[in-house]
């Protein structure tokens, strides 16, 4: 847990110093595990997994909203504690160089991956339309509480599958991307559900208009996939 308020302290420093903290974040655990966190708009999510294990921990993320140097951070899924999602969390933090470290019970340090100052894909998204066996693009995720969300910093992406309302968390995976020549590529460093997936690298067709995202190719289990992804406002 302690990995994880780390994280959000440093959104809340980086706007005590005027700075906007979207992009990526690192911190590297003793026991060998990754955990990161992208901050995107107005929602982060993080991450703990060890990539040369193929092993994934645990996941969080939420809305967040600041106030000076305080941030209130709301969770709306925890694939680790469930009785955590929805109760706000207030954290004050100090941030500098590039280096976050936070007082807590014990100091802890995280660095910057990237800032996500240039890169047209960094924010956060929602699925809204999903082809279905025809290939016939069906909207989704219309009605309920139930969506998914994917997270893009310069170089690093986390789509997460949830349903706040019932605390649902269904599904995560992450790792870098990049984006060239009209194709968009997923490098998998972890998946929730299948860790044999770690590894893989994914390649997309790929269209970016007006905030709507066209995203066609295959998923990692070698099935057709067309969907549109929109920025969420």
């Amino acid at each position: 847990m302690k990995h994880f308020l780390l994280a959000i302290h440093l959104l809340v420093s980086a706007y005590a110093f005027g700075q906007v903290p979207k992009g990526a974040w690192k911190s590297q655990e003793p026991t060998g595990s990754t955990s990161t966190l992208i901050v995107a708009d107005n929602y982060l999510s993080i991450a703990s997994y060890s990539v040369g294990n193929k092993y994934f921990e645990r996941a969080e993320g939420g809305p967040f909203t600041m106030n000076g140097n305080k941030m209130t951070y709301t969770p709306e899924f925890n694939s680790a504690d469930t009785a955590k999602v929805g109760i706000p969390v207030e954290f004050t933090v100090t941030i500098k160089s590039g280096i976050l470290t936070l007082r807590y019970e014990e100091a802890m340090v995280w660095m910057r991956v990237d800032d996500a100052a240039s890169a047209p894909m960094a924010g956060a998204w929602h699925i809204t339309e999903r082809a279905a066996e025809g290939g016939e693009l069906v909207k989704i995720h219309q009605e309920g509480t139930r969506k998914t969300l994917k997270l893009l910093s310069a170089t690093r992406f986390q789509w997460f599958a949830i349903d706040p309302a019932v605390k649902g968390f269904y599904a995560t995976g992450g790792g870098t991307y990049k984006v060239q020549d009209g194709k968009y590529t997923e490098n998998i460093q972890f998946f929730s559900k299948d860790n044999n997936r770690v590894g893989s690298s994914l390649k997309f067709d790929h269209k970016l208009e007006n905030g709507r995202w066209d995203h066609s190719g295959k998923s990692s289990d070698g099935k057709p996939v067309h969907e549109i992804w929109e920025k969420i406002q």
